[in-house]
């Protein structure tokens, strides 16, 4: 239990603080690789730092995704391209939703060490396959699908860190692909 907490530590160091990606190179690993539970596993980040590593689907693929995890009495969403969505309980008081969005996820999608965007919670879906992961920012959440992730058996907190590092990429660089409105 105890390497779980230090690998959750060292990928949050890693995900939030730059200067702190050195200690990880000093433990042996290279830049994008973190250590959990004894194992060595690559980071979100690829080449192109605005890209998920492993089988990221297409735009479509995610929407289409997205669609069926969304509880269907939520018409009015935004999503961004690392698979983070904001759901809007009332479009009619929001003037230009492309701006409320965009605003929103640069105050809650970036994740910082000791910050509440670094709590998660993760929730198994019915209608598709894969999780959501819930965090910090009302009505924001980060789906993840299985395709995404190394181990076939993840568990729910390879799933959170996964999918809370998706939102900190999205947080960092928002940039919608997609608009569902009801009107």
């Amino acid at each position: 239990m105890k390497n779980i907490y230090i690998g959750l530590m060292l990928i949050l160091l890693f995900s939030c603080n730059r200067k702190e990606s050195n200690k990880i190179v000093n433990l042996g690993l290279n830049p994008n690789q973190i250590q959990l539970n004894g194992a060595v596993h690559d980071t979100l980040r690829n080449a192109h730092p605005n890209k998920i590593f492993k089988n990221k689907m297409t735009d479509q693929e995610l929407i289409e995704n997205i669609k069926l995890a969304i509880n269907p009495k939520f018409k009015d969403w935004v999503l961004f391209r690392n698979g983070t969505y904001i759901i809007f309980d009332d479009i009619t008081k929001v003037k230009n939703i492309e701006d409320e969005s965009i605003a929103m996820m640069k105050e809650f999608g970036p994740v910082f060490a000791g910050g509440p965007a670094g709590d998660f919670n993760t929730i198994h879906l019915t209608k598709t396959e894969g999780w959501i992961v819930a965090g910090h920012g009302y009505g924001m959440y980060t789906y993840v699908s299985p395709s995404e992730m190394q181990n076939t058996s993840a568990n729910d907190l390879e799933v959170g860190l996964y999918g809370r590092s998706k939102r900190d990429l999205d947080g960092k660089n928002p940039e919608i692909i997609y608009i569902n409105k009801s009107k």
